[in-house]
């Protein structure tokens, strides 16, 4: 049996903005392969092994389900969102470097919808200009680093998306990183908190930096930050795309 891995995007949650290609993709598979909720979201059936894991092992999962590919096994790894933003794909060809059998791997990556582009569409369109998207959970990177490129994208005044913006392990990196925002942007810049976004408890709360606080994030919230020109039309938030 000829093996494959395939590295898909589960979206943002709401089970109808799953590719038709991810779900052929779990219909075919033996395996798959991911961060405990989100093999959570796969239903089990004769014939498929779920492998859940914890967050902090990306490269053991990786490895594993490489491995289990080279072994004839059909194997999906999920992600939320997109496979390629701060997920699973980068994980699993970092995996691959330095070993040329499994570089010989039917390997393919599914694209999903992501969690910045589903709070996007809900909150209006406040990424209808050029924007950037920063992961703020210093894990794998310095919060040096984290607070020196949420500068520059303020500096250039680029619409922002922010990932992982606040956890029980790091309560206050958020708040500094409303200070920088707030010093950089000015008070009046609009923020918007998209938690949940497509399932049923989402919620979309749009205020100013003056009015935003640290406790508005949480890890299931996207935070999506305007540039100079965002501005809202009725329950809207949009950025035009005449924007300097």
């Amino acid at each position: 049996m000829n093996g494959w891995l395939c590295i898909a995007g589960l979206g943002p949650g709401d089970a109808n903005l799953v590719t038709p290609e991810v779900t052929l993709a779990l219909e075919a598979a033996t395996d798959v392969v991911g961060y405990i909720p989100y093999v959570a979201r796969i239903a089990p059936r004769a014939g498929l092994t779920l492998h859940p894991s914890d967050n902090r092992v990306e490269m053991d999962r990786a490895r594993a389900a490489l491995a289990m590919a080279a072994a004839g096994r059909r194997v999906v790894v999920v992600s939320s969102g997109d496979p390629g933003v701060f997920a699973m794909a980068s994980a699993v060809f970092e995996a691959l470097e330095g070993m040329p059998t499994w570089q010989q791997l039917d390997i393919r990556v599914l694209p999903g919808i992501t969690a910045m582009l589903a709070a996007a569409a809900s909150a209006g369109a406040p990424l209808g200009h050029d924007f950037c998207a920063i992961n703020l959970s210093d894990n794998l990177k310095p919060a040096s680093l984290i607070e020196a490129r949420v500068r520059a994208a303020a500096g250039a005044d680029f619409a922002m998306a922010f990932y992982n913006p606040r956890s029980a392990s790091r309560p206050d990196t958020f708040g500094r990183i409303l200070a920088v925002l707030r010093e950089a942007c000015g008070p009046g810049r609009l923020i918007t908190f998209a938690r949940a976004v497509s399932t049923p408890q989402e919620q979309i709360h749009t205020v100013t930096l003056a009015e935003a606080t640290p406790e508005m994030a949480d890890m299931r919230t996207v935070v999506l930050v305007g540039n100079a020109a965002t501005r809202r039309v009725g329950r809207f938030v949009y950025t035009p795309r005449s924007a300097a």
